[in-house]
């Protein structure tokens, strides 16, 4: 009878640094370098496509966080140890930032990049369509709500797990197709912090909302 070796921390923490780069470098990235091409639904499909292969890739590891709100949502629902939590945080973040230092370096290497505010959320002018404070919050805690309760359902003890990350793919689609306009989609304060590094004065100035919805 085989005995299932768990993974180790630094395997873990390695998987959740990974696996935030490659959610950031494909879906901020796809806003960056071809969203004048694909538009909000190009982009919508790549933050969700990023997290199907990345938590197909790395749910056996880590668990497929990729985001501190998911972390910190399923250690409250007792699914994920309060002790690892600051830990995967801090890995997710950076994983998050050498993402988007790369499409940094990437995009700046174009004659006449304009890189605007780096795919970066906001309210108020920093909006894709001027809403305001009061809407990019509502929508951001909603919407983030739902993406957890479908992440805890997909993959419960009860469900196909086996189809969880395409299930939580899709949400994240649906998710950006809602939002996008509103807020440019966080649902995530590490991609949200990503992108603002890179984001300019405004874009750090806004990202407390990000941070605490």
């Amino acid at each position: 009878m085989s005995t299932e070796i768990k993974p180790t921390t630094t395997a873990r923490i390695s998987a959740e640094v990974i696996g935030t780069f490659i959610l950031v470098f494909g879906g901020v990235g796809t806003a960056v370098l071809a969203g004048a091409h694909v538009g909000f639904l190009g982009i919508a499909l790549a933050f969700g496509l990023t997290v199907v292969v990345g938590v197909y890739a790395f749910g056996p590891v880590s668990g497929g966080h990729f985001n501190p709100a998911i972390t910190i949502g399923l250690a409250t629902a007792g699914r994920f140890p309060w002790k690892d939590v600051l830990g995967y945080i801090i890995a997710q973040i950076i994983g998050g930032a050498l993402a988007s230092t790369l499409l940094f370096v990437i995009a700046t290497d174009r004659e006449g990049a304009d890189l605007g505010n780096f795919a970066s959320n906001g309210y108020g002018q920093a909006s894709p369509d001027g809403y305001g404070l009061l809407a990019v919050i509502l929508i951001e805690v909603t919407l983030t709500a739902v993406f957890l309760f479908v992440i805890i359902g997909t993959t419960s003890t009860r469900a196909t797990v086996a189809f969880a990350p395409l299930a939580i793919g899709l949400t994240l689609t649906l998710i950006h197709l809602i939002a996008i306009p509103v807020s440019n989609t966080s649902v995530n304060p590490a991609r949200s912090i990503a992108a603002a590094i890179y984001g300019g004065g405004e874009s750090l100035m806004q990202l407390w909302v990000f941070l605490i919805s």
